[in-house]
C-alpha cells in the first residue's frame, strides 16, 4: 500500500493548523517510511489531535533507541495517559535506526517513524515531524540520551502554567554541562556571544539559544513561515513565531553513551549563516515584547561601575601624568582598566548578582566567574581604546573627557553581556 505525498520545493515550511494533511511537503515516502502512520495505518485529516507531540530527529542512533523510546514511553504515560505521540524522523541512516524503529512500534502504540530520503539536517527534520504531528503542543529532543527525558515533566508542567515556550537551559539553576573541556565552552560562550551582537532581540530573550531541547505551543508558530539552518532550531522559533511568554528549566546536559558526535564545524558556519539570515529578512519584528531589562540590578550595576570610574581614573592620573611615571596612555589605559576590573568584579560578585553568586560556593568557581568577567571586560577595554584615541588624537578632547566619554559607552557595553553570560551555572557535580 502507498500512501502519495505531494512535493514541494524544499526551503521554505510551514506548520499547519490542520493536524494531518497530504500535501505535507515530504519525498521518497511508502508504505513504511510515511510519517502519520501507527501500527501501519495513516492519520487521517480529521483524526482529534492529541496532547503533546515529540519529535526525535535521529542519525545513526540505532543503539539509543530502543532505551530512549522506552524511557520516554514511560514518562509521557504517566503524564498524559496515552495522549501523545513519540515521532522518530531519521534521516535515512546507514545503520538502519529507522528500520530499529519500525521494530518497536508494536510494543509501544504512540510511536511513529519517518524515513527521510533526499532531504538531510537536524532543524528540517524537527520542521517534517512537526508538519505531520496532531499536538497542541510541539517538542524536540536529542535521539543520543545527552537530554534527560525527565526534565521534560518540568518543561510540561511550564508550559500548563502558561508559557508559550520552554527551554531546557544549562544556564539557569539546576543546569550544567557533566564533562565539558575548555576549548567547546569558550566556542559555546563565543557563539552566544556573536548571537548577542547580530541579533539581540532574539539571542537575549532565553539563557541558551543554542538548546536542541525545548517545547513550544501549537498556535505560536503555526502557520509562520519556517527556513532553518543547522542545527538551531530554536532560533528559528523565537525569531519567526509569535512567542509572548517564555520559560526556562535547567538540565544538566549527559555525555553521549553510544555512537559519535555530530558536531562539526560547518554546524558554526550554519550557525552564523542561520543568524545573518534571520536578521537580514526583519524576522525580530515578530517579537512583540521588548527586551526586559532589570533596572534595580542595572543601577546596582552601574553604582559599581562609578566606583570603576574612579579606580581607573586616578590609577590614569598615577601612571600617565607628567608629575608622576609619565607612561604612555594606551599602556597606561590598559593597567587602569584591568585593575578597576577587579574592583567591579569584587563588588558586583558581593552585590549586584550575590544572589546568583551564593548559588555557586567555592574558591574555584569564584575564579571561574572572574575569567568571564574578565573576557567580556576585555573585549570592553579593546572598544575602549579604540574610543579613546579616536576622541583624544583625532578630535582632540581632552584625555580625561574622552575617558569618561569611552567609559560610558562600554559600560553599556559590559552590563549586557554580563547579563546575559556571566554568573551563569555551567558546572555540576
Amino acid at each position: 500500500m502507498s500512501y502519495s505525498l505531494v512535493p514541494v520545493p524544499i526551503g521554505s515550511f510551514q506548520v499547519n493548523e490542520l493536524i494531518s494533511r497530504q500535501d505535507i511537503p515530504i519525498t521518497n515516502c511508502d508504505s513504511q517510511d510515511v510519517f502519520g502512520m501507527i501500527a501501519g495505518k495513516p492519520s487521517q485529516p480529521n483524526q482529534k489531535s492529541v496532547a503533546f507531540s515529540l519529535v526525535v530527529p535521529t542519525y545513526n542512533e540505532s543503539k539509543n533507541l530502543a532505551k530512549l523510546v522506552e524511557v520516554l514511553s514511560q514518562l509521557l504515560n504517566g503524564y498524559f495517559e496515552g495522549n501523545y505521540e513519540l515521532i522518530i524522523v531519521d534521516d535515512d541512516s546507514p545503520d538502519l535506526t529507522w528500520q530499529v524503529g519500525l521494530e518497536l512500534m508494536p510494543t509501544y502504540p504512540q510511536l511513529r517513524v519517518m524515513r527521510r530520503q533526499g532531504e538531510k539536517g537536524l532543524s528540517t527534520a524537527v520542521i517534517r515531524g512537526w508538519q505531520a504531528s496532531q499536538g497542541e503542543i510541539l517538542g524536540v529532543i536529542d535521539g543520543d540520551l545527552q537530554h534527560p527525558p525527565e526534565t521534560l515533566i518540568n518543561m510540561l508542567d511550564a508550559i500548563a502554567n502558561g508559557a508559550d515556550l520552554v527551554v531546557a537551559s544549562r544556564h539557569v539553576e539546576g543546569g550544567g554541562v557533566s564533562d565539558w573541556g575548555f576549548i567547546r565552552r569558550i566556542l559555546s560562550r563565543g557563539a552566544q556571544m556573536l548571537g548577542l551582537i547580530i541579533l539581540p532581540n532574539v539571542i537575549g530573550r532565553v539563557s541558551d539559544p543554542m538548546s536542541g531541547y525545548f517545547m513550544v505551543k501549537r498556535s505560536a508558530i503555526a502557520n509562520y513561515p519556517m527556513n532553518p539552518l543547522g542545527y538551531k532550531i530554536l532560533i528559528e522559533v523565537l525569531g519567526r513565531g509569535n512567542i509572548k511568554t517564555v520559560a526556562e528549566v535547567g538540565y544538566v546536559f549527559q555525555e553521549r553513551q553510544e555512537g559519535e558526535s555530530k558536531v562539526t564545524w560547518r554546524q558554526y558556519v550554519d550557525y552564523i549563516l542561520h543568524l545573518l539570515r534571520l536578521r537580514s529578512r526583519g524576522r525580530i519584528s515578530k517579537i512583540r515584547e521588548k527586551l526586559h531589562v532589570p533596572i534595580k540590578r542595572f543601577l546596582s550595576f552601574g553604582l559599581v561601575g562609578l566606583s570603576g570610574v574612579f579606580v581607573d581614573m586616578v590609577i590614569l592620573y598615577l601612571l600617565s601624568d607628567a608629575s608622576t611615571l609619565h607612561l604612555g596612555l594606551t599602556r597606561s589605559k590598559i593597567i587602569a582598566s584591568e585593575i578597576a576590573v577587579i574592583n567591579n568584579f569584587l563588588w558586583n560578585d558581593l552585590w549586584t548578582f550575590r544572589d546568583i553568586s551564593s548559588q555557586q560556593t567555592g574558591g574555584q568557581k569564584r575564579v571561574k566567574r572572574f575569567l568571564k568577567f574578565n573576557l567580556i571586560c576585555l573585549f570592553g577595554i579593546g572598544l575602549n581604546l579604540i574610543i579613546l584615541n579616536l576622541l583624544y588624537n583625532y578630535l582632540h578632547i581632552n584625555k580625561y573627557i574622552a575617558n569618561l566619554m569611552a567609559i560610558a559607552i562600554v559600560t553599556i557595553w559590559n552590563f549586557w553581556f554580563n547579563l546575559k553570560l556571566s554568573w551563569r551555572v555551567t558546572q555540576t557535580k
